[in-house]
């Protein structure tokens, strides 16, 4: 029998305030919808999202962004933590540098105006965040972080090189179809397989061909179900070693609204459902167990998914427009 495919449900924890304008004043509330996502109908934020992965019996690997504590408070941090932290599941770092220039005081001289990518920012000046990142998760003690994702997928050779130093060995920031993410890297790195760099090793977020022919991320609120289904079903029949999957911690909310979107709810129920009665075929896997080195291996071809599973995304996206 052949090895199991790793799968990894990786999530990107992040709070946003509806802006850069009243900060102090949006964050209570931000905090609460980002975190909880509290409703009539229960809390579909991370509480609902570590309920569905605890049910199935599977572990997820959450990129938690902290440069916002530096701003509001370690406690906010260890909240998050804590919450994710008592299902045992993988905790890495995710960094969102547009905060450098609100936080108080400022990390290092150059951060006194807004720049939105990590690709922005000097080599230096990305040692810093970085280091900051890794700093505030050690007083919410999480130590021996191995991993990270940059913020809007964006970084660039530099962000390998800041990895490098500050002693982390894993990336999962390329993705292919994401302009943003390392624009001086397309034509020099594989933005579909796993590989080293800068003494590095990255795993790119998995990027398919739907039913239209058209690249798609793995993403479970840009997908059906039946796409993620087909995609991870072609990625085994290829000899894909590795699948990587993202949510968020609010991508089961409707937009700007603390109520549950149902459809990916289901969505993201019948997902780890599926996982979980497949386990002799998929492993979903951590950081942690990640081998020291990316194999020479490259894809052939991408993994894909049949018209009909796009055609019902496409439904769903209709439906999520008629319901609001």
């Amino acid at each position: 029998m052949s090895q199991a495919m790793n799968v990894y449900l990786s999530f990107d924890i992040e709070v946003w305030c509806n802006g850069w304008k009243d900060l102090d004043g949006q964050f209570p509330a931000s905090f609460e919808r980002y975190v909880y996502g509290r409703s009539q109908k229960g809390d579909y934020a991370l509480p609902k999202t570590l309920e569905i992965l605890e049910r199935n019996g599977l572990k997820g690997v959450f990129f938690v962004e902290p440069l916002f504590a530096a701003r509001f408070g370690i406690d906010k941090l260890a909240v998050i933590v804590d919450l994710i932290r008592a299902g045992g599941h993988d905790i890495q770092l995710h960094l969102h540098p547009e905060w450098s220039d609100e936080l108080r005081p400022i990390p290092f001289p150059g951060a006194v105006k807004k720049r939105q990518h990590l690709s922005f920012y000097t080599l230096d000046e990305q040692i810093a965040l970085i280091r900051l990142g890794l700093d505030l998760m050690a007083q919410v003690g999480v130590e021996g972080i191995r991993a990270f994702r940059a913020g809007s997928f964006a970084s660039n050779a530099d962000t390998y090189r800041a990895l490098h130093v500050c002693g982390i060995d894993v990336d999962s920031s390329l993705n292919a179809v994401c302009a943003d993410s390392g624009p001086d890297l397309r034509g020099q790195l594989d933005f579909t397989s796993p590989q080293d760099f800068e003494g590095v090793r990255i795993l790119p977020m998995t990027v398919f061909q739907d039913g239209t022919g058209r690249q798609r991320p793995a993403q479970l609120g840009a997908c059906s179900f039946a796409e993620l289904r087909g995609a991870l079903e072609s990625a085994e029949k290829l000899g894909v070693e590795h699948f990587v999957l993202l949510s968020h911690n609010f991508e089961m909310l409707k937009q700007g609204r603390s109520e549950p979107d149902a459809i990916v709810v289901r969505r993201f129920e019948a997902l780890c459902r599926y996982l979980a009665s497949q386990r002799d075929r998929f492993t979903v896997s951590t950081m942690a167990m990640l081998p020291t080195s990316a194999p020479a291996q490259r894809a052939v071809s991408l993994p894909s998914a049949g018209l009909p599973a796009t055609l019902w995304r496409h439904g769903e996206q209709l439906a999520r427009r008629f319901l609001g």
